[in-house]
């Protein structure tokens, strides 16, 4: 009777052991260590999964900006980003009143909403009529998951919004500030999608600025991605992937002569990056359209550092600020060691435009600019720190902006799995892209269908519209804006007269070729700066996510957020398996 209690309690123990065994052995290899990829690994990993994260670059945090906190949406607006903030002990402070709306910096002059209603009447009311016709056409989109759900809608797709603005015949300076916040948000609005863009205004269609604004969370999105790296255990810098290899068997990863073996791979990492990426099998015609053809906007950041504040104090200039002249979005940042910050985004075509110049000299022609409204700003600066999204090879922009035509190519392509693979990332959100609380979803996603996958589920291949569906919506061409003589203010696009009232949902004009997203300009020959502007060396930036209307578009989303050196190490020659039982490492993801 002893021996037969002590062989049942031998076989329970061998059966737990091999459960055990089993659950160790369930490998994953996350590519990208930006925010994305960091949340697919700490939820694999929380659920008893090897992880192990491979990043190219020698810093985590992918596309994190310059800002030194982050504004917040509340739980509303940013259920997941809260979240976490609350899982990890974050500290956050609430937002002031006079940031929760936009502001305006009309010819070197501030304005609040308020203020511009009383002192030029013209352009609030032209702001608002089109704010109102936006928010009649984002009504039209019954459900934000399926914008192009009849054949309508879809002929918005082949669209672009500036030929929409034209028709609405806004007044010269609301049709700048208001082609300043479409850029700053998504991209030039002869790039953008209408479907796309009234999609997104229909996610956040009710949503108030004071709820994307609720709060502040001190050191911005790094301090998020830093509370990730603590909790994993295998992190790899320096470990740019060359090629990954699916059999029926499992995964192999490549790092120049480093092979990594896992059972499942998620890959957190922009569409530009993924592109230098061998995939075996290769993928498909469509996937592979979608990473050449998927337009991202193009933004540069850009902090402006000075002694002491140079612009009016009442302006307080915090938020989001719209000019119409030279500056692009601007906001102040506190200055941890005193003196005074601003951050500058140049986006879209003033971006593009910018690519030919050097950071100095970019960064002179701004402060020029600046200058002029503020003739203290020279005497008072101090140097800069700067972020080019748009030049970067692995981010190719700074987040997704369907250009017209795309969605109906493209649409959640992303977000099934492909055999063993896993998509993560700003951009395979359907809702939130290009915002912090986009790039955490997605990395919930992934960790979630790897998982399934293990447990035996399939996925079916993404659908998309039929393009058939095209022939009956109408599109208007593209026009051509001259860049340089509309470098930093509105578009020089001249409104068409209209021949009737702006429509509350615009239809499809009369059928015509579908237009191809305006082509980028040709590089320009930098000028010399006015002015030889002495600048400190460009330091590396903490992490701030894109700034969208919606969730707080993270430019975002960033700067990198290093790891600390006793979890974060570099890849190592001899071929490494994720399988093999070695001491706990950490990981993370680029989006």
């Amino acid at each position: 009777m002893s021996a037969g209690w002590l062989r049942a309690c031998a076989l329970v123990m061998l059966g737990l052991f091999s459960v055990s065994a089993l659950a160790k052995d369930k490998t994953a290899i996350v590519v990208g260590g930006g925010l994305s990829g960091l949340t697919a690994a700490y939820e694999l990993q929380n659920k008893g999964w090897q992880v192990t994260l491979l990043e190219a670059k020698p810093t985590l945090g992918g596309r994190s900006g310059m800002a030194t906190s982050e504004w917040i949406g509340n739980d509303k607006t940013q259920p997941v980003l809260n979240k976490y903030v609350s899982t990890f002990k974050l500290t956050t402070t609430p937002a002031p009143e006079f940031v929760r709306t936009p502001g305006y910096l009309i010819d070197g002059e501030y304005f609040t909403a308020a203020d511009l209603a009383t002192k030029q009447p013209a352009t609030s009311d032209a702001l608002k009529r089109y704010e109102k016709t936006l928010d009649d056409l984002a009504r039209s989109i019954e459900d934000p998951q399926n914008p192009a759900a009849n054949s309508t809608l879809f002929a918005l797709d082949q669209i672009n919004v500036s030929n929409w603005l034209d028709r609405l015949n806004l007044p010269a300076t609301a049709r700048q500030l208001v082609n300043q916040q479409i850029r700053t948000r998504y991209d030039e609005p002869s790039r953008l999608s209408l479907l796309y863009f009234a999609q997104q205004s229909r996610v956040y269609r009710g949503v108030a600025d004071r709820d994307l604004r609720a709060s502040r969370l001190p050191g911005g999105s790094p301090v998020l991605a830093q509370a990730f790296v603590k909790q994993l255990k295998t992190i790899k810098t320096s470990s740019p992937v060359s090629s990954i290899t699916q059999d029926k068997d499992g995964v192999t990863v490549k790092v120049g002569s480093v092979g990594y073996q896992a059972d499942y791979v998620v890959l957190a990492v922009p569409l530009r990056a993924l592109n230098k990426i061998q995939m075996t099998p290769a993928l498909d015609a469509q996937h592979m359209g979608a990473i050449k053809g998927t337009n991202y906007g193009w933004r540069d950041q850009i902090m402006l550092k000075f002694k002491t504040p140079v612009w009016e104090s009442k302006a307080r200039m915090s938020g989001e600020i719209y000019s119409n002249t030279g500056l692009g979005m601007l906001w102040v940042e506190p200055a941890l060691k005193g003196g005074a910050n601003v951050v500058i985004n140049l986006s879209g075509d003033n971006a593009r435009v910018m690519q030919a110049f050097g950071d100095k000299q970019m960064v002179d022609q701004v402060l020029i600019r600046l200058h002029a409204f503020y003739p203290q700003a020279r005497g008072s600066f101090t140097g800069y720190e700067i972020r080019r999204y748009s030049t970067d090879p692995s981010m190719g922009g700074a987040y997704l902006a369907f250009g017209p035509g795309q969605i109906s190519k493209y649409w959640r392509l992303w977000e099934r799995p492909l055999q063993r693979v896993a998509f993560a990332g700003e951009h395979t959100d359907a809702l939130y892209p290009g915002t912090l609380e986009g790039a955490l979803r997605t990395g919930q996603r992934a960790a979630s269908q790897v998982e399934d996958l293990a447990a035996g589920k399939s996925f079916e291949p993404a659908k998309v519209v039929p393009a058939t569906t095209a022939a009956a919506a109408g599109a208007v061409a593209a026009k051509k804006g001259n860049f340089f003589t509309n470098l930093f203010g509105g578009s020089d696009d001249k409104p068409e007269p209209a021949k009737a009232p702006a429509p509350v949902a615009p239809v499809a004009p009369a059928p015509a070729p579908v237009p191809a997203p305006t082509p980028a300009p040709a590089p320009v020959e930098a000028p010399k700066p006015a002015a030889p502007v002495k600048a400190e060396p460009a330091k590396k930036a903490p992490a701030k996510a894109p700034v969208k209307k919606p969730a707080a578009k993270t430019e975002a989303k960033k700067a990198p957020v290093k790891a600390t050196a006793k979890k974060t190490e570099p890849a190592k020659k001899p071929a490494v398996s994720t399988a093999a039982k070695t001491p706990a490492t950490t990981e993370t993801k680029t989006q």
